[in-house]
């Protein structure tokens, strides 16, 4: 198999969570361009439909799904519509991720519950409920977007439920790797740094500090994680299980 080779996706079927979103978009993009069939899962069906009409120009077949990934049911329901459609589940991307900021001594029960809810409950829903079709076909890619966050506290900003579920997040990845290696299912993530997305940009006031705090003085682009999930998605990964890919522009070497 040649190196172009490695990396081809063609007739491959995806599942992406949180597709609507900035990171979960660009890496529709990566996956449908390299040739695979994608499955948008959101909760926002405009923002769905948006990106499913830029996909449609590669030629792939997509399929929107419109589910909450922190309610078993839906999961499933998704799940069946894309099996009854494709009969199988090759890759699965979980970028479904929420944040809260708030000192930890004024954090609500809610709030906490919400954020673990989306980030680590909703990736656990979803790679159970993928499981059966990958075991069944004796392979499969599941890629669960973490964050430097699980492996670091930031700063300025006050963040503990969202750092305690991305290290959660980190540790699924490994969890389900361990266990599922047997069936050939490769189970990764990927940790950004600080990525120029619509929930940092809520937070503006601290660019200049998070840039201070990078060697490379500068924000990610969700763009520049599209390589890392074709790797992840593809053959060339083959050998990689339970490993979680840190792309920061050197925050957390400080």
């Amino acid at each position: 198999m040649s190196v172009r080779e490695l990396f081809e996706l063609t007739g491959q079927k995806a599942v992406v969570t949180g597709a609507g979103g900035g990171i979960g978009r660009e890496l529709c993009h990566a996956l449908a361009e390299m040739g695979a069939d994608i499955v948008l899962v959101d909760t926002n069906r405009e923002n769905m439909e948006q990106v499913a009409e830029e996909l449609r120009k590669y030629g792939r077949d997509v399929m929107i799904c419109e589910a909450d990934v922190t309610k078993a049911k839906d999961v499933e329901s998704a799940v069946s519509r894309v099996l009854g459609r494709w009969g199988r589940i090759d890759i699965l991307v979980n970028c479904a991720g929420i944040a809260q900021w708030a000192p930890a001594e004024e954090m609500k029960e809610e709030d906490w519950d919400r954020v673990m809810d989306v980030n680590l409950k909703g990736s656990f829903l979803c790679c159970k409920a993928v499981a059966p079709s990958m075991i069944a076909n004796r392979r499969g890619k599941i890629i669960n977007i973490a964050s430097m966050s699980g492996s670091i506290v930031n700063y300025p900003q006050r963040q503990v439920a969202y750092n305690a579920s991305k290290a959660g997040v980190v540790m699924l990845t490994k969890s389900l790797a361990a266990e599922w290696a047997q069936y050939n299912i490769n189970v990764n993530s990927i940790s950004p740094g600080y990525i120029a997305t619509e929930m940092t940009m809520k937070i503006s006031q601290y660019h200049d500090q998070w840039k201070r705090l990078t060697p490379m003085k500068r924000l990610g682009e969700p763009s520049e994680l599209k390589g890392t999930v074709i790797y992840l998605a593809s053959e060339a990964s083959r050998l990689m299980t339970g490993h979680d890919l840190i792309i920061d522009a050197g925050y957390t070497l400080w």
